[in-house]
């Protein structure tokens, strides 16, 4: 654990490196993996808690994350006492997952304060009972029907691609195995837009609901050509980082975006793309990384918000030192009953 203290000698911050075993390897376009770093970002006195966690494939360095948060570390004015300061208190120049954390811990810190859930204190509406996808990784077509059979109490599957011959294969495996199940599916970026437009009558017989980022994350303009070639909504991942992206996936005609918060910069920055998109008549995803329970529970807090939920992490996780947003056998989410954003350690067992 890293800690610095201000000019007073009391701590501002510390930050804490947690690697998470995953329970099977998670493989997409980019590769696969058996581990991920998450980041658990503590206000002194424990005031408030947040959580900075990005995956390798995006261009974020872990040095640059420990930079911006030694820098905050460092800061003698007092945390803001209302969710409306927290933007002015965050130094925008840093790694988006880097001021994600202490958006979080703000944001925690301040409905704490007000002894209500973040999404009470926020005034957001709580999600009812929502259901999340559950995403299966890229293997061969055999063995994604056969964990798509397994998920058979769980409604909605999202299926990661891999821009190589079989995935066609693979979502019509899936979707034989589960003829009840609502489809989503993600490439990650992994396919061209002549391969997308070749797959749309594949994609379309399949019933898919959703294709998320079919296409590299600059390629905007090719989204929306795509979008207009089909019923199946378009949802831009990679390609959202900055309110102006938004801007444009609106134009091109793009129908839904995909928000996280370790992506957009934290709670705040999430609340405004969600309510630009909804001024553009797009759909939301509330999405995530691997990431640990205080993560999730902030994204879960906003949950009302969005049309399709993807906060599966905690059951991609092996070793969760922490507990917050529950994800039950039938993929509906529960936000905890707690101050804040919920989030504590997790009793050891026994």
């Amino acid at each position: 654990m890293m800690k610095s203290e201000n000019s007073q000698g009391a701590p501002c911050l510390s930050w804490q490196a947690v690697t998470l075993q995953l329970r099977t390897p998670f493989r997409l376009s980019y590769g696969a993996t058996q581990k991920r770093t998450a980041h658990w970002i503590r206000l002194r006195e424990d005031a408030g808690w947040g959580e900075g966690t990005i995956p390798p494939y995006y261009p974020v360095r872990e040095e640059d994350l420990q930079t911006y948060w030694n820098r905050a570390a460092l800061r003698t004015d007092p945390f803001p006492e209302c969710f409306t300061d927290i933007a002015a208190w965050i130094d925008p120049d840093g790694p988006a997952p880097a001021r994600a954390a202490l958006d979080i811990a703000l944001h925690d810190y301040v409905s704490r304060k007000l002894e209500l859930p973040l999404h009470a204190a926020l005034g957001l509406p709580e999600p009812g009972r929502k259901a999340s996808s559950f995403t299966i990784s890229v293997d061969t077509p055999e063995n994604m029907a056969a964990e798509a059979r397994r998920l058979r109490k769980l409604p909605i599957i999202k299926l990661k691609l891999a821009g190589d011959e079989e995935d066609i294969p693979r979502l019509q495996a899936v979707r034989a195995a589960r003829p009840d199940a609502r489809l989503f599916a993600d490439a990650n970026a992994g396919w061209s837009l002549s391969q997308a437009l070749e797959y749309l009558p594949y994609l379309e017989k399949a019933e898919l609901e959703m294709l998320e980022q079919p296409l590299g994350a600059a390629e905007i303009e090719g989204l929306g050509r795509l979008q207009a070639r089909t019923s199946i909504a378009i949802v831009a991942d990679e390609s959202l980082q900055k309110p102006e992206d938004l801007r444009h996936l609106a134009e091109a005609g793009v129908r839904g975006v995909n928000i996280k918060l370790m992506k957009v910069g934290g709670v705040g920055p999430a609340l405004e793309l969600m309510e630009e998109a909804r001024k553009a008549g797009m759909k939301i995803m509330l999405g995530c990384m691997i990431e640990t329970s205080i993560g999730l529970s902030a994204a879960a807090h906003l949950a009302g918000l969005a049309d399709w939920l993807d906060l599966d992490a905690s059951l991609l996780v092996a070793n969760d030192p922490f507990e917050g947003m529950t994800f039950g056998e039938d993929a509906v989410i529960g936000l905890p009953e707690r101050l804040g954003i919920g989030a504590r350690l997790r009793k050891p067992a026994g």
